[in-house]
């Protein structure tokens, strides 16, 4: 298995393999001495399993080639995001990366692979690679799945220009993951939509500011989720917002802001997540330390679930999930919502799956 960053991992395994066939065959009893290569775990002819040291995260991402997008069975893929005015049927969807790593210290955020130290791609290299999706595999919807792809606010506009100068903006895109509401302007929201962006997700987490600053460690604040949300819209852009419930030191106090900041933010899609304390995250430790852990294999942390993963302090689990069932209700059980959706061409093409949801989230 390669660890991290797997690039130059599997490039020094596949040629150490073609140098080693009968090895790679049968099991050597001195594989473990032989393998030399940093970034790899394996198992050896004892059974014994072997860690070679980590391997530096790559700095120059301009020097790894784009991935082999042309080897994907992409029809049988769907949208990555259902657009609102679901206009996009059989969507070629593609993904990029412009940047991997994020600096910031989110306690529930687990990045074993990209790590904490950001690096971008040059402007020219994403544009090539862009350029490439839509012009030579038709794409019809990109999706950035950068954990921050804006951290660096010009050279995400440096981006937006360039796909308007190139006319890329032909063929719409979305931020998959939250962007950081502390890394924007009302000129980046609006070079995004004049570049072919649809949708932008941010990650809100919380509507208590103490939760935030002290439990969450997000680094922005309530008054900038408002502005980022409000430039954005202001950009007739589609937004998107993360939220959890379940944090330790939560209340019902918490978590009732919580849904409240969501519906005054009111994005067109808002995600309600239960804490999820993944293994190497702060979230983590602090759960086994103090909390009740009910995740006994990697299934019981699926970010489907549709119960807490923990127990911490005097917040029972029932009555998360009680707060976090009643957010969804609130949120998309609202008249004005609920008559938008009939019109939505997406409702009824996939009507139902939309009631298999409806089923989990209002817990009917």
């Amino acid at each position: 298995m390669a660890r991290g960053e797997g690039e130059e991992t599997l490039v020094e395994l596949a040629r150490w393999l073609e140098s080693a066939r009968a090895i790679a065959l049968e099991p050597h009893p001195h594989i473990n001495e032989r393998v030399a290569i940093l970034g790899l775990s394996f198992r050896d002819a004892t059974g014994k399993i072997i860690h070679n040291p980590p391997r530096p995260l790559a700095q120059n991402l301009d020097a790894i080639p784009f991935p082999a997008h042309h080897l994907f069975k992409i029809e049988r893929y769907t949208n990555l995001q259902p657009l609102t005015d679901g206009l996009i049927s059989h969507s070629r969807a593609y993904t990029i990366v412009t940047s991997r790593g994020c600096p910031y210290q989110c306690t529930y955020c687990s990045k074993p692979i990209t790590g904490n130290t950001w690096r971008a791609r040059s402007v020219e290299n994403v544009l090539r690679e862009w350029q490439m999706l839509v012009e030579d595999l038709g794409a019809t919807e990109i999706g950035v799945t950068d954990d921050i792809w804006n951290l660096d606010l010009n050279r995400a506009k440096e981006i937006c220009r360039g796909l308007i100068a190139r006319g890329l903006n032909r063929v719409p895109w979305i931020t998959v993951h939250g962007m950081k509401v502390n890394h924007t302007d009302a000129e980046l929201f609006a070079l995004m939509k004049r570049a072919g962006c649809r949708r932008v997700g941010f990650g809100v987490e919380s509507g208590d500011a103490e939760i935030l600053k002290t439990v969450v460690r997000k680094s922005q604040t309530l008054a900038q989720a408002r502005a980022a949300f409000r430039n954005a819209r202001a950009a007739k852009l589609e937004t998107m917002g993360f939220f959890i419930y379940g944090l330790p030191g939560e209340s019902i106090e918490t978590m009732e802001r919580t849904t409240r900041f969501a519906l005054e933010l009111d994005p067109d899609v808002a995600n309600f997540m239960l804490a999820t304390p993944y293994p190497g995250t702060e979230l983590w430790e602090r759960v086994q330390a103090g909390g009740k852990l009910y995740a006994q294999n990697w299934a019981d942390l699926a970010i489907q679930s549709d119960h807490p993963h923990f127990e911490f302090g005097n917040l029972k689990p029932e009555l998360v999930e009680w707060k976090w069932r009643e957010a969804y209700r609130r949120f998309y059980l609202r008249p004005r919502r609920l008559w938008g959706r009939l019109f939505n061409a997406d409702t009824w093409k996939n009507f139902l799956p939309r009631v298999r949801d409806a089923r989990r989230f209002f817990g009917t």
